[in-house]
């Protein structure tokens, strides 16, 4: 591991430093990937620590992992400027193929120079929502075109969840990797614990909603007023999750009583995985994978649609139940050194297409 990628490794340990894994030289030979992004935790409390943490453990899986990581702000400049920047690093560093999170990631390694794998995490295929109504914005559509096109000339696609397979060409062979999570992080901690650690009340229902308010497809209005029915029978609190150090969310996610999913558009919600890990009881809209996720959980609901009463009608009875559910156990398959394997076998397969035929 090159002293650059070790510091970059450093640094996020130093904010999440239960998710830093031990490392294990499992290639015989290191796969070179430069893992292109235009998300990237640059702060601690930044939402998107999946993909770092997606780069380390290949780290200690004896990838040789490399990030370039740009600011697109949905501005052709700044992505002209990073296709040169790339070019350039690709002129004097030799990669043996590129990872791209994100559609628009991927349109940076076009023409391609080298084997491509991409992987679609939502909105970039499903289109960034503009209203509430879910109509999508100008960027969206242009942003979900591009990412369609993008996956026409991928050696591979990923898709975080099963149901993006029907938003590309069905010729296209897609694998299926949901953002994973680190169970030594997300654990299960004693409630009345966490809520001193984070100085929340002791002796009040509290409902956790995990988004920025203003984000238009997380609907946190509709979050809000499903809490302010329910107090019209059971009294209950809505906390915010957002702003908050990525290694304090487990502690968030234990001292809450329920986690209230509003979203209307997702590709596979990791506040809704990451709760199941610290058995805190999940209400939800049925969007993305989620119904898949929670189904047959006592404890868990899918509202059967979007009204702020049928939200808050399941949150009181999940509320009344009063315990902890036992979701940990349902998202064991989803521990990041599993899918990180999974990946490397998909980098393997892409890179053994490439290789040149043997005389």
């Amino acid at each position: 591991m090159s002293q650059r990628q070790e510091l970059r490794t450093d640094l996020y340990a130093a904010w999440c430093p239960a998710e830093t894994p031990r490392r294990s030289a499992t290639l015989a030979k290191p796969i070179r990937v430069l893992m292109v992004t235009s998300e990237w935790p640059t702060q601690s409390w930044a939402p998107n620590h999946f993909i770092a943490r997606q780069a380390t453990f290949l780290r200690s899986s004896g990838v040789d992992v490399d990030v370039f990581h740009f600011h697109g702000a949905k501005n052709p400049i700044n992505y002209l400027k990073a296709w040169v920047q790339l070019r350039g690093r690709l002129a004097y560093v030799s990669y043996d193929l590129i990872h791209a999170q994100f559609g628009q990631g991927a349109l940076l390694a076009l023409p391609r120079q080298l084997p491509l794998v991409v992987t679609f995490r939502g909105s970039d295929l499903q289109g960034i929502i503009g209203d509430f109504e879910g109509r999508l914005s100008r960027a969206g559509k242009i942003l979900q075109r591009l990412s369609k096109f993008v996956a026409r000339y991928a050696d591979a696609v990923i898709l975080v969840s099963a149901h993006m397979r029907s938003l590309i060409d069905e010729s296209i062979p897609t694998h299926v990797i949901p953002s994973g999570i680190d169970f030594d992080l997300f654990r299960c901690i004693p409630q009345d614990d966490a809520r001193l650690h984070l100085g929340l009340p002791l002796n009040k229902r509290l409902v956790l909603f995990v988004g920025r308010t203003t984000e238009v497809r997380k609907r946190y209005e509709l979050a809000r007023r499903a809490v302010e029915i329910l107090n019209q029978s059971l009294s209950a609190e809505l906390i915010v999750g957002w702003g908050f150090p990525h290694k304090e969310i487990p502690f968030l996610l234990n001292a809450c009583d329920a986690l209230v999913f509003t979203s209307l558009q997702e590709g596979s919600p990791n506040a809704v995985k990451e709760a199941l890990a610290c058995n805190l009881p999940v209400v939800s809209v049925a969007v993305a994978d989620v119904p898949m996720r929670i189904e047959g959980i006592p404890g868990c609901e899918v509202c059967a649609d979007d009204r702020p009463e049928t939200i808050a009608s399941a949150l009181e009875r999940v509320l009344r139940r009063a315990e902890r559910i036992d979701g940990r156990k349902t998202v064991k398959n989803l521990a990041e050194d599993l899918l990180t394997q999974k990946l490397i076998s998909i980098y393997q397969s892409v890179l053994k297409r490439h290789q040149p035929a043997k005389k």
